[in-house]
């Protein structure tokens, strides 16, 4: 699966190994033809989330479904933006490894573009229960556990 990376930003970010190991690992048997990752900085971040999504502060992750035409044959999951310095600032305050934020982030950015959400109590389970079983088998920690 061809994984685009637009980093555009300064903060250390994980490998492009890593990052292919973590959206392969979300999309489960989902085998899309690309999925666009830009890698961003809180400035960009603040502007998308309140363009799209009408908040007025930078985000971790926004995910952006492919809204390709029905009819034409492209199959893309759709593009993840993820910001670096952020997940770095949100990592050190929760007492978790930066990886293990990292790929928190990307499975759950890849959840929402496969049709998960977490608008209620139930999705979210749902969602969250995906989230634990693909950070375990890549050997990641609980990301809702109370103490990491």
């Amino acid at each position: 699966m061809p994984l685009t990376i637009q980093n555009v930003q300064t903060a250390p970010i994980p490998s492009r190994d890593e990052l292919n190991r973590w959206v392969d690992i979300a999309l489960g048997d989902q085998t899309p033809e690309h999925v666009l990752l830009r890698i961003t900085d809180e400035a960009e971040s603040y502007a998308l989330n309140q363009r799209y999504r009408g908040k007025d502060r930078p985000t971790n992750v926004l995910s952006f479904p492919d809204t390709t035409p029905p009819g034409l044959s492209q199959n893309q999951l759709g593009d993840l933006v993820i910001c670096a310095p952020l997940v770095a600032t949100e990592a050190a305050a929760q007492y978790k490894s930066l990886n293990a934020h990292w790929a928190h982030l990307v499975i759950h950015g890849i959840l929402h573009l496969r049709g998960y959400d977490h608008q209620t109590a139930a999705d979210a389970q749902i969602m969250e229960t995906q989230e634990r079983q693909m950070l375990q088998q890549l050997g990641y920690p609980d990301p809702y556990a109370e103490e990491q």
